[in-house]
């Protein structure tokens, strides 16, 4: 039996998702920078996921555009391969002794 296949489309290479366009970039940095500012100035710190470079550097511009806004200094650091915490300085995680 043969069928059909419409509106099918082929997806990305795995890891290469299609790019924002400009707009989208800005806006989206907008969105990172008021959201995760909201969460950093309520508790200190924020986490959010970065599975691709693109991702973490997005994360480091806002850390920066953050700092700037606050004159604050807002660091980032990598919980883990696919996370990203930024705080403000004082709420880094400390390491843990056995």
């Amino acid at each position: 039996m043969i069928r059909d296949l419409y509106n099918v489309r082929l997806r990305p290479a795995e890891g290469a998702g299609t790019p924002l366009t400009d707009e989208e970039e800005r806006r989206f940095r907008s969105v990172l920078f008021s959201e995760l500012g909201n969460e950093i100035a309520d508790q200190g710190w924020a986490r959010f996921p970065a599975y691709t470079r693109e991702d973490r550097r997005r994360l480091v511009d806002v850390a920066h555009r953050l700092t700037a806004y606050w004159g604050q200094q807002v660091l980032v650091e990598a919980e883990d391969q696919c996370r990203l915490r930024l705080c403000l300085a004082g709420y880094e995680v400390q390491p843990q002794r056995s």
